[in-house]
């Protein structure tokens, strides 16, 4: 007998326990229309900002999940085009990066439209636009084939492989989408918040594509949570609370699709997971706040292209120390020209020289209190 929950007699039929998600729901419930109201009283301008650090998060933590990593900047640029803002100077992205942005935007920002087979094929096609998912060749923009053997997720050395999970055969794969897309199109009294729960946990137990059934289901569930908060910006990245839990996320989705159709742990851990991606949420909120802050008390100050440059990405969460060095690297100007841009900020009290010297002298952005 299969020990898989597609093939129990009555499957897809998940089901929960009330009682025991009620709670956690409500709180959940509570901290979304708190940050919901929070949001809109920050004004349009700086929601597009939040929403732009947000979305730029969750392309690259759920590709991360996957084991890719893709270049930030890129993103940040690729989302902000698509929605008509000037961050100014960024690099292009490449296909790839276009191709995942393109998804995910479709995925949040259109969330009214229904979801249909030819959407994911499109979803699909753009994450692999060349054909290829590393060096294999897959089949993109239709629903796979099992003439290489079943699909299977599996870990471990050449040999020694373990199967985490096997997918439905593919001759059950028209069927199957069509009972799932019914659904999520339709009519349903299930709270949001576990409709998008079951939405990830379903699609990726069918696991109808090739490749990139994970990063889909991950668009699906976000799609659902856009649907229960009936907007367009985002303000929370459950894909990045996903990749800082991802062994428990892997665990959960294993343990869940061959334990029966009592969907109730699955559910648990979404809400919690979705919880604590709401405390990155506030750091989101408190960023942009910081950034307009900074530029609103600097409005009178002048800065060069490449001062404004680096100042953007100390407040949007530079990584490591700013030093002379990579300020020349990251605005493609010569040592000395560096450091005079960086001595100008430190007179005008914008930066500030962190302990220690010499060489490895690195600078931070001044206190408010500090700022002249």
């Amino acid at each position: 007998m299969s020990p898989y929950i597609y093939d129990l007699p009555n499957w897809p039929h998940f089901q929960w326990d009330h009682r025991k998600l009620a709670g956690p729901l409500a709180t959940v419930r509570h901290r979304q229309g708190r940050l919901i109201g929070k949001m809109e009283a920050m004004g349009f301008p700086l929601r597009k900002e939040a929403t732009l650090d947000t979305l730029t998060l969750d392309v690259l933590k759920s590709s991360e999940i996957e084991g890719e990593f893709l270049h930030r900047d890129q993103v940040r640029s690729s989302i902000a085009r698509r929605l008509g803002m000037d961050i100014g100077a960024l690099p292009p992205a490449d296909r790839n990066v276009e191709g995942v942005v393109e998804m995910m935007l479709d995925a949040t920002q259109d969330y009214t439209a229904p979801l249909t087979a030819e959407r994911l094929f499109t979803w699909q096609a753009s994450l692999f636009p060349t054909g290829y998912s590393g060096m294999r060749k897959i089949a993109v923009g239709k629903w796979r084939e099992d003439s290489a053997g079943p699909m299977q997720v599996v870990s471990g050395p050449l040999g020694q492989e373990r199967v985490h999970f096997e997918a439905p055969p593919t001759n059950r794969l028209e069927r199957e989408m069509t009972a799932f897309l019914t659904w999520l199109n339709g009519p349903d009294d299930t709270d949001p918040l576990l409709r998008a729960g079951i939405a990830h946990l379903w699609f990726v137990t069918i696991h109808p594509f090739e490749d990139g059934n994970g990063r889909i289901a991950r668009a699906i569930a976000d799609m659902v949570l856009a649907r229960s908060e009936n907007s367009s910006q985002r303000f929370y990245s459950m894909s990045a609370q996903i990749r800082i839990e991802r062994k428990t996320y892997y665990d959960m989705l294993e343990k869940t699709q061959k334990q029966g159709l009592d969907a109730t742990p699955w559910l648990e851990w979404f809400i919690s997971c979705l919880d604590r991606a709401f405390d990155g949420t506030e750091k989101t909120l408190d960023r942009v706040l910081r950034k307009a802050r900074f530029w609103q008390v600097h409005a009178g100050t002048l800065f060069n292209a490449r001062q404004r440059l680096m100042l953007n990405k100390l407040l949007e969460g530079f990584e490591g120390k700013l030093t002379s060095s990579k300020w020349a690297a990251l605005t493609k100007c010569s040592q000395d020209t560096a450091l005079r841009d960086i001595l100008d900020l430190v007179e005008h009290f914008v930066l500030t020289r962190d302990p220690g010297g010499g060489r490895s002298t690195s600078y931070s952005l001044a206190e408010p209190e500090t700022a002249k």
